[in-house]
């Protein structure tokens, strides 16, 4: 091969093969038409809450008569309806539950709504918004440190942080916090007064010649709250079932009590620790003010037996009720 055909062969080949390579490029750069476009990432529901799970529940498990929906400003909330089994009802007691109860818990709630209407009272047990949460709240942001250097600082007294300034910072967070967790205890008051005033008004356009408020647990606070804040001719008796204090709100149990009009039935079962002493308080502060509306009931625990620990509930209310 002559010199001239050796040097020219090589760059030959090179033109050759460089469309092929662009070629074999292009291929693998080209979608294939088999291929699937990427999927979007789903989007997952969110978690229904406490209450919405315990509504979704009772439907199912409630019959539809029972169940009626009523609005209280723009929420609406399931509440279990029973009217009374005679011609002429004594009236209506309206059933607030405690905190993580539903309006058909098998303690004091359920029981006393079903068997109510069986001695002449219609009953109405509500559904309550969640609790507000108490949040959580992020803490000042630090200083960013100094940057390490072999020298020291010039001025050592200039890079120590003032306790003064820290302090006055940290107050205002705190009281930032404050304000936050009260506008949150004022919004959870007031989406559970809406609900009692629906309820009211329910039993109102039912003809209820009467209205008691009953409550269970801290359902009780909140009974007893409503009466003292929100007094309403319509609502003649406050019943409490085993109360006690939900340990946020303001004012307590305590300082309520006494600015309740109505006669007042405290329903206690001395056999448990927590209830016991509060009951004993409230027992005691009647006495101080010698507050004669106000009663309070021993219930006796029936240990193994809780069927009967309700009869027993039924029996005591019954009668507290028929009493006045």
């Amino acid at each position: 091969m002559s010199y001239t055909l050796r040097a020219i062969f090589p760059a030959l080949c090179l033109t050759l093969i460089l469309p092929c390579s662009q070629l074999v490029m292009a291929a693998d750069l080209a979608p294939s038409k088999d291929a699937k476009p990427a999927e979007a990432p789903v989007e997952r529901a969110a978690l229904p809450t406490r209450s919405e799970e315990d509504t979704l529940a009772l439907e199912r498990q409630v019959p539809q008569a029972e169940q009626q929906q009523l609005q209280a400003g723009e929420e609406t909330f399931l509440a279990l309806w029973k009217p009374a089994n005679v011609d002429e009802a004594k009236g209506a007691v309206i059933i607030v539950p405690g905190a993580d109860e539903s309006a058909d818990w098998p303690v004091a709630v359920g029981p006393l709504r079903r068997k109510l209407p069986d001695v002449a009272w219609s009953s109405l047990s509500l559904s309550l918004p969640d609790a507000h949460n108490d949040g959580i709240f992020a803490r000042a942001a630090d200083a960013p440190a100094a940057a390490v250097t072999g020298d020291k600082p010039k001025d050592a007294a200039a890079k120590t942080p003032d306790p003064a300034a820290s302090a006055e910072a940290q107050a205002a967070v705190d009281a930032e916090q404050a304000a936050i967790q009260a506008d949150q205890a004022k919004a959870n008051a007031e989406k559970i007064f809406a609900r009692i005033d629906s309820a009211v008004a329910f039993a109102q356009q039912n003809k209820a010649r009467s209205i008691v408020l009953l409550g269970h647990g801290s359902g009780a606070y909140w009974a007893a709250r409503y009466m003292s804040e929100r007094p309403s001719p319509a609502i003649q008796r406050l019943v409490m079932v085993t109360a006690v204090d939900t340990g946020k709100e303001t004012p307590s149990l305590m300082e309520l009590l006494p600015t309740v009009k109505v006669p007042t039935a405290d329903f206690v079962n001395k056999d448990r620790s927590v209830p016991r002493q509060q009951a004993q308080d409230r027992l005691d502060a009647s006495k101080r003010s010698k507050n004669a509306k106000f009663t309070q009931v021993a219930l006796s625990a029936i240990p193994g037996n809780p069927t009967m620990e309700q009869d027993q509930l039924f029996r005591r209310v019954r009668g507290w009720l028929e009493g006045q």
